[in-house]
């Protein structure tokens, strides 16, 4: 029987209409694994196509989308995926006491919901052929909070448990789980998160206006605005053990900033580390 490892694998991919989704999948593509790049716009699957790339539309705030999609996806391959990776999310800028429940409903469909569904039916799938890696792109702040991210930050620590939970449950069944978790890298990330930003926050009325008037040249900025920010190819280097090494690790990380804080996270109390998250 062939080392699943180190043959070519099926693997499906969110989020690729830019970004580390985007490397990705050429990246994998370019390494023989066939390759499901999926958008949420039909604009973007055909971008993709236009690429060389296979490409399907897949909404993660819709579950009709989600199950055609995979639907799809298992007519291509005779039944099989070897990977998947869940990559599709953005971020919701804005303090926590400005933010209302619909922000927060929109922000969990997309990163953690519209995952979790995913995820679940890939699953028997992958029991079914006693092999299969499931990647998800976390962050540093999986780990790490910082002020005026709460939105995102709930749904990484909420997503990270979740996943940190599963990986206990599949013990045995031939399918590993792997947490990536990068610092800053250059995406279109603030952008997006802008559009989110004007949507749900009231700035005229919030006791946060001044920082938000920070936050805003800093989300329109052009180019890397934090230090050690990183290309979307370090993400593909870990995607790349991820899946093709024998074993996979439960985390992987990204970036200088991942790499100190985590180590700090350790070591440092809360309070010590509350200063030093302020201070930066």
């Amino acid at each position: 029987m062939p080392d699943r490892a180190k043959t070519a694998k099926s693997v499906l991919i969110t989020g690729c209409s830019s970004g580390i989704g985007h490397c990705v999948a050429h990246g994998l593509a370019r390494r023989g694994h066939r390759v499901f790049a999926t958008c949420r716009r039909q604009k973007d699957v055909e971008r993709l196509q236009s690429e060389g790339l296979e490409s399907l539309r897949l909404d993660l705030d819709s579950s009709d989308s989600i199950h055609h999609c995979v639907t799809q996806v298992l007519e291509l391959t005779g039944g099989r995926l070897d990977a998947l990776f869940n990559n599709g999310a953005y971020g919701q800028p804005g303090a926590v006491e400005d933010l209302g429940r619909d922000a927060l409903r929109a922000q969990f469909e997309t990163n953690l919901f519209g995952w979790h569904e995913l995820t679940n039916l890939v699953i028997p799938v992958m029991r079914a052929q006693g092999y299969g890696r499931i990647l998800y792109n976390s962050s540093i702040l999986g780990f790490i909070a910082m002020p005026y991210r709460g939105a995102y930050i709930a749904s990484k620590y909420a997503l990270e448990g979740l996943v940190d939970t599963l990986r206990l449950e599949l013990h045995g069944s031939g399918i590993q789980l792997s947490l990536i978790e990068p610092g800053p890298i250059e995406s279109r990330f603030r952008e997006n998160a802008i559009v989110w930003f004007e949507k749900y926050v009231d700035t005229e009325r919030s006791p946060h206006a001044d920082a938000y008037t920070a936050m805003r040249q800093r989300l329109a900025a052009k180019g890397p605005v934090m230090p050690f920010t990183l290309p979307p190819e370090a993400v593909l280097k870990r995607v790349v053990h991820a899946i093709e090494a024998r074993r996979a690790r439960p985390r992987y990380y990204v970036t200088f900033p991942t790499y100190l804080f985590g180590t700090l996270k350790r070591l440092l109390s809360t309070r010590a580390l509350d200063w030093l998250v302020r201070k930066v």
